[in-house]
């Protein structure tokens, strides 16, 4: 039982994003300051919609573009869509096929 609930809140935390913003994680950071690194945190886990919440990353992966280029720096490219837990599932019930 003990491991049924901790395997669930695991996955509760897992489908709301990143535990915790970090470099590994997050587009740019090191070219962020620690109160943007903040904000933008709170921001991710704060969409509740995928579109949203895609119109933001889009945006920050420019800024951060921009940052880099202005520092004459390359950007890693993102490996995991952060928004992703929030695209909705398709209903085949729902489907006139």
């Amino acid at each position: 039982m003990i491991v049924t609930l901790l395997l669930a809140v695991a996955a509760a935390a897992h489908a709301r994003g990143p535990v915790r913003a970090s470099e590994g994680n997050t587009r740019g950071w090191q070219l962020m300051t620690p109160e943007e690194r903040i904000e933008h945190q709170a921001k991710i886990r704060g969409f509740t919609t995928y579109e949203a919440c895609r119109s933001y990353q889009v945006g920050h992966h420019q800024l951060m573009e921009e940052r880099a280029r202005q520092r004459g720096m390359a950007l890693p490219q993102g490996r995991r869509d952060i928004c992703g837990h929030l695209r909705p599932v398709e209903d085949s019930r729902q489907r006139a096929d």
